[in-house]
């Protein structure tokens, strides 16, 4: 057990996130399992479906921090490996052709406004180190006219 006050509020918050994060990856491991048993079935249109929600789920869970995005996106290219190794050896129909196509549409446009929001931050930052970067030039070029002098001076 903790001694120092900060040390019991860190084992009292990280308690709660641990709970809160519990259900997400839950929920998480919960899709890719229903998406696996559906696509090792043989059902092409449920999976496709499964496997949207499943890449939702953990799409969300990695935009949380609640797991890497790396992890997140080794799963999902696990789980798309799976499916379309299913659906090239199922027979294809022109409805089932533009599912995919529909969800993957609607899956998209939802990280792109997400990155956009995360460049503009990046871009006000930006400025003030170029403004710093000016200081910086001027320092490194002070210390080579140094170096010089001294050289003389040690041979």
């Amino acid at each position: 057990m903790p001694n120092i006050k900060s040390a019991e509020k860190r084992v009292r918050v990280t308690e709660k996130k641990r709970l809160r994060n519990k259900s997400v990856r839950t929920m998480c491991k919960t899709s890719v399992n229903k998406a696996e048993r559906l696509i090792f079935a043989g059902d092409v249109n449920a999976a496709q479906e499964a496997v949207s929600v499943a890449i939702t789920a953990l799409d969300k869970a990695a935009e949380k921090g609640i797991i890497h995005p790396n992890n997140a996106a080794r799963r999902k290219s696990r789980l798309m490996k799976k499916f379309n190794q299913i659906q090239a050896q199922a027979p294809v129909t022109a409805p089932a052709a533009a599912k995919p196509e529909a969800a993957k549409a609607k899956a998209k446009p939802k990280p792109k406004p997400k990155a956009a929001a995360k460049a503009k931050p990046k871009a006000a930052k930006a400025k003030p180190k170029a403004a710093k970067a000016k200081p910086k030039a001027a320092k490194e070029a002070k210390p080579k006219a140094k170096a010089t002098k001294a050289k003389p001076a040690k041979a």
